[in-house]
């Protein structure tokens, strides 16, 4: 049942997405939990607690997300058995429909492939503004290029692979608990003052969240883009992340290109070591970057379907 409703949110989620009227009528369920996460943080992560009692507090905090989130998932999914029978896959596929994201990041991706594909940097620079957290306003084309790519591929882990795993793994209950987990560790979980140690237990169970679809995402990229294993092995510690780089690396494999790097952020220069040996990308390589990650959102639905088959 869940590999039906699994196949059927993967087909809601690619032909519609989730439009903006609706997102202006109703907003969007992870829209909930950034409001807890930042009532939360509001409340408990103050400067005069010692740093051991905001990690205590992060971790309750993060004890009472995971606590709704896979409470009303779960209520949700018993409630779409108890009343539709052997039809639950349909609700349960309409509630977890919002919880991927395939066509959101590709919509994201291509005002920015487009931009640098008529030569409009200003327009690319506001375009990859919109999905990185780096300074954009003075990047270069391809430095435009490589933040969309690096989005793109850690995110396909974070927006695709790790939501669907998770809802394959543990129904609704895991994936809406996984997009808590994510999007606290977008808001808190950062290594930096004064959320450092308020975020820490955001920042690690996002870590185990990821660990096997970050390398599941790698190995679809690989197997989309006919290559880079090598890559993917050898460069994916090079990132910070210990999720992130792999497809990151995968990607670069692929494409015959370099990604990360120094970046700056709030004015300072961050010195990221460079993931892949080939050139710098440029709108060539988004286009084919483009076309790898819809080739690896292909794959995951035939893994999804071969476990239906196989169940």
């Amino acid at each position: 049942m869940i590999e039906a409703a699994a196949l059927t949110a993967l087909a809601l989620d690619a032909a519609i997405g989730w439009p903006g009227w609706l997102y202006r009528r109703v907003g969007h369920p992870v829209g909930c939990f950034a409001q807890l996460i930042a009532a939360g943080e509001r409340r408990w992560n103050r400067t005069d607690y010692a740093d051991l009692t905001r990690r205590y507090l992060g971790s309750i905090a993060m004890l009472a997300l995971l606590i709704v989130s896979g409470g009303i998932g779960l209520m949700c999914e018993y409630a779409a058995r108890m009343l539709a029978g052997p039809w639950a896959w349909l609700p349960i596929a309409f509630a977890a429909w919002p919880g991927l994201a395939q066509r959101s990041l590709h919509a994201h991706f291509q005002p920015v492939r487009r931009a640098l594909m008529r030569n409009d940097l200003p327009a690319a620079r506001t375009a990859v503004a919109k999905i990185v957290g780096r300074d954009t306003d003075r990047l270069d084309a391809r430095g435009v290029a490589r933040a969309a790519i690096e989005s793109l591929a850690e995110s396909f882990c974070d927006g695709v692979i790790a939501p669907l795993f998770w809802l394959m793994l543990l129904g609704l209950p895991g994936l809406w608990m996984y997009k808590a987990i994510n999007t606290a560790d977008s808001l808190i979980g950062h290594p930096e003052e004064p959320l450092r140690a308020y975020g820490w237990a955001a920042a690690r169970i996002d870590d185990g969240a990821n660990f096997i679809p970050a390398r599941l995402s790698a190995i679809l990229l690989c197997l989309a883009g006919m290559g880079g294993w090598r890559v993917a092995w050898r460069d994916h510690g090079s990132h910070a992340s210990p999720n992130a780089g792999w497809p990151e690396a995968a990607m670069a494999g692929a494409l015959h290109i370099r990604l990360a790097g120094p970046v700056q952020y709030d004015g300072q220069v961050s010195p990221k070591a460079w993931i892949g040996s080939g050139a710098d990308p440029d709108g060539d390589a988004m286009d084919r970057a483009g076309r790898v990650y819809l080739r690896a959102c292909a794959l995951a639905w035939i893994g999804v379907g071969g476990v239906a088959w196989l169940a």
